[in-house]
């Protein structure tokens, strides 16, 4: 009788056991593929200039949220930390028509299929060096989600512009944060991505 009740134990544990494994190896196959898949979705891409750090916060939300990469647009020529002379050297940059260069570059930007582009509204426009930006880069067949920052602006004329330098790009309405409530924007942010998406 014990040699019975032990060979059923022993069965009982290699059944167990084996069926322990069965369920690992499944959810190990199922992590696998939502790994591949999330591999396999397009990837997206927060693209951003800031000057005080306002629209850098929202940027930074931005790809906390959709699990971005990050590029920050960085000036050649870095602006001046005094508001007074940025906001002079802002207005000549518009009157001129002109394109500041951008220190960095973008190596890879075919691989992005979604593009967030993120800057502060100067002057009831985007600063000139995002005109650079849009004049470097060829975003046709991808979707632009403009973001800004401003005192009380909002996105102004910005996203027609936008849309008139990259006419074969899908733009997604614009979201605006006011500069004070750009330290915690995460439910701007929310609610204007679940709108976009």
């Amino acid at each position: 009788m014990k040699k019975i009740c032990t060979l059923m134990l022993v069965l009982f544990l290699i059944f167990t056991c084996s069926a322990c494994s069965s369920k690992k190896a499944t959810a190990k196959k199922e992590n696998k593929t939502q790994t591949d898949l999330k591999e396999a979705t397009s990837k997206s891409l927060v693209v951003y200039f800031s000057w005080s750090g306002n629209t850098q916060n929202v940027a930074k939300e931005i790809q906390k949220q959709t699990n971005s990469d990050i590029f920050e647009i960085v000036p050649e020529v870095a602006y001046s930390d005094d508001y007074d002379t940025v906001v002079d050297d802002a207005k000549k940059e518009q009157q001129e028509n002109a394109r500041p260069k951008i220190k960095n570059k973008i190596e890879n930007i075919d691989d992005y299929e979604t593009i967030y582009v993120g800057y502060p509204n100067w002057w009831g426009d985007m600063p000139m060096i995002l005109y650079t930006f849009f004049d470097d880069y060829d975003l046709s067949n991808k979707t632009i989600a403009p973001f800004c920052t401003s005192g009380g602006s909002g996105l102004s004329d910005t996203e027609k512009t936008i849309q008139a330098l990259e006419p074969s790009a899908t733009l997604t309405k614009g979201l605006h944060v006011s500069g004070s409530a750009s330290e915690d924007a995460s439910n701007d942010v929310k609610e204007w991505l679940n709108e976009i998406k």
